[in-house]
This record gives C-alpha cells, sequence and structure tokens, in this order.
C-alpha cells in the first residue's frame, strides 16, 4: 500500500527494507524531484493509531540509519526523513518528521 502510494506521488522507489548492521532499518528509500527520502511506514489495527509507534528511540535509529547508508553509498544530496502512517484504508504521507 506505501509503495503504491509513493508511486502515484511520483516517487522513484530505490532500495525496501534497507538493513544497517547494528543501526537499524529504513522501510523505504525513495526519490522525488532531486531529494532522497527515507521512509518509515508504520500501519496498526484500527484501535491504535500507529503514528505512536514513532517513537524517540525509532527515530534515532532512522537518523543513524540514514547517515550510514549516505556515507557508504557516497551520496551528497538533500534528503528527508519521511513517515507513511497506515490507518485501515488510509495512507497519510508526513515529511521532515525529525524536525
Amino acid at each position: 500500500m506505501a509503495i503504491r502510494f509513493l508511486i502515484q506521488e511520483g516517487f522513484v522507489i530505490i532500495e525496501r527494507n534497507y538493513f544497517a548492521r547494528k543501526l537499524g532499518e529504513i522501510d523505504i528509500i525513495a526519490s522525488r524531484d532531486g531529494v532522497l527520502h527515507f521512509i518509515e511506514v508504520k500501519g496498526a489495527r484500527a484501535d491504535f493509531d500507529p503514528i505512536y509507534n514513532l517513537t524517540r528511540s525509532k527515530l534515532r535509529k532512522i537518523i543513524n540509519s540514514t547517515n550510514y547508508y549516505m556515507k557508504t553509498q557516497n551520496i551528497d544530496m538533500p534528503f528527508s526523513i519521511d513517515a507513511i502512517i497506515i490507518r485501515v484504508d488510509e495512507v497519510e504521507f508526513i515529511e521532515n518528521i525529525t524536525i
């Protein structure tokens, strides 16, 4: 659902489930308009809002994994750390979750 949403919004999917050993995982890496997007996807049952799964600890892991990816791939370009929240049949895209 998240991938379909991103493609419809004009993103190019670069990688899925990127794992940086001892740092964490990035669910989706995509690009659009010259910006690299590192996207965390959260979904849950209807009785619990999945946005609450974006904890301070999880954000720290995403930031560290993003920095590792940029360094190891020798990438120097604008980037954004984002989230996709899936609630039943609704997809919410939140850009720049670390600001």
